[in-house]
């Protein structure tokens, strides 16, 4: 897979050279083997050193890659059997939201997520991953159907935001998402939400009301999209490294800030360039952490839930000086 984001231009130029020597096959010289397996180990070092430090701007770079792994194939890669459930009952299907009941190592497992789909007709299928109204309420649908049967809840974030057609807001958007939020805090059963991509604005948010919030290590989680809040702040979108530097949008600063309880490595270069070993990582972390909650008694769960985003933000209350 070639290096074709901006800031990887020096790794690209070094795996240029591999292949170029590589294209020779049989006809490779010892000594041409021995400086492949040289610039090989240059590559996947330079690689490390890169991807150990990204900027906030290059984290959503990553985060937005095209070959990033989706909801559908984590499904593919990490859950034994799938059963799909359409519809919200009272508009439609949106396919910007997907899921159903789910086999994860064992047991049955309540899993929703964004699906943003890969080529043209997918993605407009999928309205880029951007749900209606009634994606969202498919979505209140599952959850009140797991919390019936007593299944755990997994939801998948990758969104950039919901739609903002006005077709949308026609049909209540905000007060779907919001209803979402209502009915996942007082979920019964445990919830364990992972970004895997995006979490972009409301949007994300109307699936992220969790015992647990996960994040692979190279996702982005923000309350707007940093072209966004460029925009809003200084009118022109060439300045959306800057917002999102000041923002904070990658998964470990969210992490240091208490945000996120845990992040989930991706493979060397990101999860784009290895499918399968990233969805090991994320089983295993999903895994682990229903296992815990699972111990948890239904009043513990919702007690939980309530005090992580009580607890969320930092401030202190000092007294008013008294004016003489």
């Amino acid at each position: 897979m070639a290096y074709d984001l901006e800031f990887e231009k020096p790794l690209a130029e070094l795996d240029r050279k591999i292949q170029k020597l590589e294209s020779k096959g049989e006809r490779l010289k010892p000594e041409e083997r021995e400086q492949i397996a040289s610039m090989k180990a240059e590559l996947h070092k330079k690689t490390a050193g890169l991807y150990s430090k990204l900027t906030s701007w290059q984290s959503v770079q990553v985060a937005r890659h095209r070959d990033r792994p989706y909801m559908l194939d984590y499904i593919k890669l990490i859950c034994d059997d799938y059963f799909e459930l359409r519809g919200d009952r009272r508009f439609g299907d949106d396919r910007a939201i997907q899921g159903g009941l789910v086999q994860l190592d064992g047991r049955t497992v309540m899993l929703i997520g964004n699906q943003k789909g890969r080529d043209t007709k997918e993605k407009l299928e999928c309205s880029f991953g951007m749900p209606h109204p009634e994606g969202y309420r498919k979505a209140l649908r599952m959850m009140q159907q797991a919390q019936k049967f007593g299944m755990p809840i997994v939801t998948l974030i990758d969104t950039a935001g919901a739609s903002p057609d006005l077709s949308s807001e026609e049909r209540g958007q905000s007060q779907a998402i919001a209803e979402n939020l209502l009915v996942m805090s007082q979920l019964r059963v445990p919830v364990v939400a992972a970004v895997i991509g995006e979490g972009g604005s409301g949007g994300a948010l109307a699936l992220g009301v969790a015992n647990r919030l996960l994040m692979l290590e190279f996702a982005i989680y923000t309350v707007a999209a940093p072209e966004a809040a460029a925009s809003i702040l200084w009118r022109d979108t060439v300045y959306a490294p800057q917002a999102a530097e000041a923002m904070k949008v990658n998964a470990r600063e969210l992490y240091q800030l208490g945000l996120v309880d845990e992040l989930v490595p991706e493979p060397l270069g990101g999860a784009h360039r290895d499918h399968e070993a990233a969805a090991r990582a994320l089983k295993a972390a999903i895994c682990k952490h229903l296992d815990e909650l699972s111990k948890l008694d239904q009043d513990e769960l919702v007690r939980q839930r309530h005090e992580k985003f009580r607890a969320i933000g930092k401030f202190s209350e000092e007294p008013l000086p008294v004016l003489s």
